[in-house]
């Protein structure tokens, strides 16, 4: 199996842009560098016998507040509800 060249890999990185756009082609890259942080840190706590495992602390992102509790509902009515 030939091995790819310089000029194709290009090629194929062009093709690649046209195919998904710059936007999502970042966010691809973005998410496979966290992937292999994660498995980088988890084969380490493996390797050091650690009991529990690294778990990364998540960023703190201001679009994702903790949406606000439902209206309470009226309560229900009871037996003498209908009389004045």
């Amino acid at each position: 199996m030939p091995s790819l060249g310089g000029w194709e890999w290009v090629i194929l990185a062009l093709i690649a842009l046209l195919l998904f756009g710059g936007s999502r082609l970042a966010g691809v890259g973005r998410n496979t560098g966290r992937a292999v942080r994660e498995f980088k840190e988890e084969a380490a706590a493996l390797r050091s016998g650690a009991a529990e495992p690294v778990t990364p602390a998540a960023p703190a992102s201001p679009a994702s507040s903790p949406s606000p509790a439902p209206p309470a509902s009226p309560p229900a009515p009871g037996p003498d509800a209908d009389r004045p």
